[in-house]
């Protein structure tokens, strides 16, 4: 988690209205002090979600999801910490506080909305031109490869009419400078040239950087159009051109159709595909979560944002041997993020695209998704002659080091396959894997007594108390009650008394929330948190003081009966201190039942 300041975070969520912020997302309805609707996070008929206006928290009595709003933005815009703090400030337009006193922040930050403005208005310009005579040639194109026109326009795709500066004119007659253009990479400017011997002077130029072409936008997971891709008809070179890295665009950062991405729940792997194409022609027969990478490998970064979207990743790629070599490089990059992989391999060498055209869905959806072992193997199968001694010698030595991180069960799977390929006892490919296990099973030792552990349930009057202390630390949360009516002894569970603390030393509920390391955690403090029912003051401090009263007789009658259940083993002054402890316990005790009546 990054590290901003509490004042400035405790501003930040005060000004992110946690109901407005959902609201963006889910309808709500007002019941008495919270908000309901049907959890985001899974689905479901009756609505099981609620917000907190004065708590500014979320819980879903589900799915048991919780947190803050920016927990909530993170969780539905696949963000982490940091950047769902700076999504949340750039929309109430707060500056970051390392911001604050950078006097160039502003200019960078109106130069960068400026450049993505123009963007978007590049690709609405693309996209109308696309449905008019100067388009028809790349429409056609599009519709030749099948694509109908409810996914053209899903995707935004457009066309760049053949023309030399037909958007530089357009942009610029929108109030767009050359050099911003320049900047963005829509517009190349040739500075003019003297006249010299051989050639006359040149004046200086600007013309379109996509001309004639097939245009596919690039958006980010926010919305922001970030850059092109340009396809180009005919024999043209180069059949893709794309925009290079720009101030608002870095393809190593980002993929294709990340906004879709956004946009759905519950994904059980993102298929990743190497062109524009692939992505659109695969998401118009139905195959969910697909994307694609900007004219690059896999880069390590891709693959962490692959993963805010889904926790495996399907490589399918391409099946010319380019893009099986590509497949390796992604695997290894999968692997070093820790992200489950598998591989599509697709037939006859056919790419995604050609492979969905002539197979289906159903066809898509028959296709075996290889382990990387799997695939690593077959691979180095094609590269040994297996009907040699040697090849199989050397086969067997290459898929060891495959196979040397897999667990026992994976491994046997892989290690039948292999005894038959190279012939090789199951023995000898495991001392070459270098895992060495014995031919039988040493015999067990003898017979020794079990020992159990014994887990000691708590008692009903245990959990009773618990719940007590839970209840007053809800009723603190409201921030109605003084937080000296209690003390720190009065809390015996450990995440309890450090709640009680913070709440004791000012700090907000929903901070209080997004510091939990783990989801169980983050759900307990978020339920516990949320606003009681009651808006009484005077009837909250009953509760509390009930509360409060309930714990301490029980924390006092169990310290009784523990000196008493020793104190017949003392003697002397060890006896006497007891029986004068247990004395004052008895009066303390009557004080707090006297004062329950």
């Amino acid at each position: 988690m990054a590290r901003f300041p509490s004042a400035w975070l405790d501003e930040l969520r005060a000004r992110a209205d946690i109901v407005q912020i959902v609201s963006g997302y889910v309808t709500l309805k007002r019941n008495g002090h919270r908000y309901w609707g049907l959890c985001p996070f899974h689905g479901e008929k009756t609505a099981s979600f609620s917000v907190d206006s004065e708590r500014q928290l979320y819980y879903c009595f589900g799915c048991k999801a919780s947190g803050s709003v920016i927990q909530f933005v993170m969780d539905m815009e696949r963000l982490e910490f940091p950047e769902a703090v700076k999504h949340l400030a750039d929309q109430l337009h707060m500056p970051l506080p390392q911001m604050e006193e950078d006097p160039d922040y502003q200019r960078r930050r109106t130069q960068r909305d400026r450049l993505l403005s123009a963007n978007k208005e590049a690709a609405r310009f693309f996209h109308q031109t696309l449905f008019t005579p100067a388009g028809k040639p790349m429409l056609d194109y599009l519709k030749g490869r099948g694509l109908t026109d409810s996914v053209i326009r899903k995707f935004g795709l457009g066309a760049a009419p053949n023309s030399w500066d037909a958007l530089t004119k357009h942009l610029t007659e929108q109030g767009y400078t050359q050099e911003e253009l320049r900047l963005v990479g829509l517009t190349v400017i040739r500075e003019a040239e003297p006249a010299t011997e051989n050639s006359p002077a040149k004046p200086r130029r600007a013309y379109d950087m996509f001309r004639n072409r097939a245009i596919f936008p690039i958006i980010d997971q926010y919305g922001n159009v970030l850059a092109f891709g340009g396809r180009a008809l005919g024999n043209v070179q180069p059949k893709y051109l794309n925009t290079s890295d720009t101030p608002v665009f870095n393809k190593r950062l980002g993929v294709y159709a990340a906004n879709l991405l956004r946009k759905e729940r519950h994904l059980d792997h993102v298929v990743l595909v190497e062109g524009y194409m692939d992505v659109v022609a695969l998401t118009q027969f139905g195959v969910p979560g697909v994307c694609a990478t900007l004219g690059t490998a896999l880069t390590p970064e891709q693959a962490k944002l692959l993963k805010r979207f889904a926790p495996k990743v399907y490589i399918s790629y391409d099946g010319d041997s380019a893009g099986q070599n590509a497949i390796l490089r992604g695997l290894d990059i999968l692997k070093a993020e820790g992200i489950p992989a598998r591989v599509l391999d697709f037939p006859d060498g056919l790419d995604p695209d050609e492979f969905i055209r002539r197979d289906g869905l159903e066809g898509f959806k028959k296709l075996p998704a290889l382990t990387p072992e799997t695939y690593r193997m077959r691979r180095l199968k094609t590269q040994y002659d297996l009907s040699s001694p040697e090849g199989r010698t050397e086969y067997a030595r290459a898929c060891a080091k495959v196979l040397q991180d897999l667990e026992p069960v994976e491994l046997e799977t892989h290690l039948q396959e292999l005894m038959l390929q190279t012939g090789f006892t199951r023995d000898v490919l495991l001392a070459q894997i270098g895992v060495s296990l014995p031919k039988t099973a040493a015999p067990p030792p003898a017979a020794a007594p079990v020992q159990r552990v014994s887990y000691r349930r708590r008692s009903a009057e245990e959990n009773e108390d618990l719940r007590a202390q839970e209840l007053l630390i809800s009723l603190l949360g409201t921030g109605q009650l003084p937080v000296d009516i209690a003390e720190q002894e009065d809390f015996d569970d450990p995440l309890l008394k450090s709640i009680y603390i913070d709440l004791s030393s000012g700090r907000s509920p929903a901070s209080l929330v997004e510091e939990q390391p783990d989801e169980p955690s983050r759900a307990r403090v978020s339920k516990l948190l949320l606003t009681p029912m009651s808006e009484s003051r005077d009837q909250l401090i009953r509760m509390a003081q009930d509360c409060l009263n309930a714990m301490r007789i029980r924390r006092t009658q169990a310290r009784i009966q523990a000196i008493m259940h020793t104190i017949n083993t003392l003697s002397g002054d060890e006896k006497k201190a007891a029986m004068t402890e247990v004395q004052s316990l008895n009066a303390n005790l009557n004080r707090l039942k006297s004062a329950r009546t």
